[in-house]
Order: structure tokens, then C-alpha cells, then sequence
């Protein structure tokens, strides 16, 4: 029993769970440890933080901590055998996947019926309409999808266990650029990009299942990691067709052993250079989680300020990037 909840934790780690459910946090230190606001009492002073080696969580506010189950039955008050059913039931929710499909595919025509989204997609340096429909990005305006999945057939209760519309009853998406996430050609999931700073971006709450666009990228011996989707679509756009994304700088434990399924693969890390610095702190740790393996880990240097995205948008193109490589750093 005690293997078997120790799989089941690691498959939902908990600072994944938390990022699906729009919890939003900062890193704290050098180690992979991050701070928010407690979701199991109000508060207006981050005092939760979560240690994503160690799976546990601790609120300084109302102290309580404990593990990914803990956190489900303090937040959800189910008990400890209705948590890990719950749990389960997110490794595999008897969702119609077709459905994702349509509501991708809705989101797609959308796009080009509202400028504000395509003139945003351009702002953030992402012309080319060939790549925008490869990556079958669209748009949610919000207030339309259920009535138009209903009219295909879809319940109010499909709906919700998809994720695509809210208990009560409004489409979860609004005002939101979407990239739909595959694994094996199969969407598995939707990432809403916030067009402004009113909303955050969001997934749907189910898993992402895995690195962006693996599929097409998993035999390759070099790989680009960048945090953001834009940032893909910029590298893709000029020419570096192996990049993928973790959709953040925090690697689940299938995206780590989806880059370490190749010995001898080379991983450029090209992360936000942030004035913060988090951005780098993020991927120094992530590049001394490759010591001992044999992968080969590098930190690329951007000019201060920039990620991928605005370093094209800047000016720069192809040359300028082979430039970086050329200065990358071990760690």
C-alpha cells in the first residue's frame, strides 16, 4: 500500500496540482522551494511554500503541512481513502478526449474572428500564419463554447468533467489565446495564454501531459527547453525546430525522464533572463539535476532582460541566437 501511494504522488506532484489550480507563486532561494498565498485560508501575506523535491507543503499562517493527499483532504474535506480515490481518478478522468478536440477546434476558428488575439499573437512576434495553424492556437473569447458543445451534444456534466466550463455554468477560458497540448497526437490538455494582466494564464485541471510537442522532438540528440510557449513558437518560427517547453521552469518527474530518455542528448536550457534573476536560478538548479546522468546540460546566456520571445521581437534572428550558443555555460 505504502509503494503504491508513493507512485501515486509522484505520478500528481505537488506543485503541479497546485499550478493547475491557478496558484500562483514565487521561488524562494536557491533550493526548488515556492511561496504563495495559503488555499486553505484567506490571507493576504504569502506564507504557504512548497519544497518540490521533497512533495510537501508547510503554511507558516495556519499551520498545517504535509503531502499531496494531506493537501486534498484539507482542501476538498474528503478523508484520507476518498482523497487518494480522487487523486486516481485525476491520473486517468473518464473525460471523452473528443471533446477537447472540439473545443481546440472551435478555438481555432475563433482566432481569426477576433483581430484583438491575432494582433497579439503579432505583438508578441508570431507572424507566421503557416506555424500559428501547425500549432493550432486559437482563441477563447469566453461566453460561447458551452452553448456551441451543447449543440454537438455534449451535457452540462460532460462539460464540467472536462474542465471546459466552471461549476457554475461559464466557459473557463475567456479572453485567452489557447494552445491545445498533445501526447501520442491525442490533446490532453489546453493552456490559456492571458492576452492582458487582469487574468492569469491557466490550464484546464487535468495533467499536461508532459514536455510541448515531444512527440516530434523525442529522438533528437540536441533539445532546446525554454519556460514559455511563445518562447517556442519564436524559436520554432526561426529554425530551431527542437525546442520544447515544461510550461514553466519546474520539471515534472516525466518531463525530467522524457530529456533523459536519450544518453548522450545534448539540453540547451534557455530560460527567462530575469532582472530578478529567478529565471537563471531556475536553470542552474535545473542543470545540476543532469549531474551524474549522462546528458549534457547548458545554460544559455540572453541578453539581460530578454527570453526567447523578445529577443526575436527585439531584432534579433538565427545568427544571433547561434551567437548565444556559442557563449553558453556549464554548470
Amino acid at each position: 500500500m505504502t509503494g503504491a501511494l508513493e507512485h501515486l504522488k509522484q505520478r500528481i506532484p505537488l506543485l503541479d496540482y497546485l499550478q493547475q489550480r491557478n496558484w500562483t507563486a514565487r521561488r524562494v532561494g536557491a533550493h526548488p522551494e515556492f511561496v504563495g498565498l495559503c488555499p486553505l485560508h484567506p490571507e493576504t501575506r504569502p506564507s504557504f511554500y512548497v519544497n518540490a523535491d521533497k512533495n510537501l507543503f508547510y503554511c507558516h499562517g495556519c499551520g498545517r503541512g504535509g503531502d499531496l493527499i494531506r493537501l486534498v483532504q484539507l482542501s476538498r474535506n474528503l478523508s484520507f481513502r476518498q482523497s487518494v480515490a480522487y487523486l486516481q481518478q485525476q491520473l486517468s478522468p473518464p473525460v471523452d478526449s473528443d471533446v477537447l478536440e472540439k473545443a481546440a477546434a472551435f478555438y481555432q476558428f475563433q482566432l481569426h474572428r477576433h483581430p484583438e488575439a491575432v494582433q497579439y499573437l503579432q505583438k508578441r512576434g508570431l507572424c507566421d500564419p503557416a506555424l500559428i495553424e501547425e500549432l493550432g492556437i486559437g482563441y477563447a473569447p469566453g461566453g460561447i463554447l458551452r452553448s456551441h458543445l451543447a449543440d454537438h451534444g455534449y451535457s452540462f456534466d460532460q462539460l464540467l468533467e472536462s474542465g471546459l466550463i466552471t461549476p457554475q455554468g461559464r466557459d473557463t477560458f475567456c479572453r485567452r489565446v489557447i494552445f491545445p497540448l498533445r501526447r501520442q497526437g491525442a490533446i490532453v490538455n489546453l493552456y490559456g495564454r492571458s492576452m492582458g494582466a487582469a487574468f492569469p494564464h491557466r490550464l484546464l485541471p487535468r495533467s499536461k501531459g508532459g514536455l510541448f510537442a515531444w512527440d516530434s522532438m523525442s529522438d533528437r540528440s540536441t533539445v532546446y527547453l525554454v519556460e514559455g510557449l511563445c518562447d517556442v513558437a519564436a524559436l520554432w518560427q526561426a529554425g530551431f525546430r527542437h525546442t520544447t517547453s515544461a510550461l514553466g521552469t519546474h520539471l515534472t518527474s516525466t518531463q525530467f525522464d522524457q530529456l533523459c530518455g536519450l544518453p548522450g542528448r545534448v539540453v540547451y536550457i534557455v530560460f527567462d533572463q530575469d532582472r530578478n534573476q529567478a529565471g537563471q536560478r531556475a536553470a542552474r538548479a535545473l542543470a545540476r539535476r543532469f549531474v551524474g546522468i549522462p546528458i549534457a546540460a547548458f545554460l544559455v546566456p540572453l541578453p539581460a532582460g530578454h527570453d526567447p520571445s523578445s529577443y526575436f521581437l527585439s531584432g534579433a534572428g538565427s545568427n544571433d541566437f547561434l551567437d548565444c550558443l556559442q557563449r553558453v555555460q556549464w554548470v
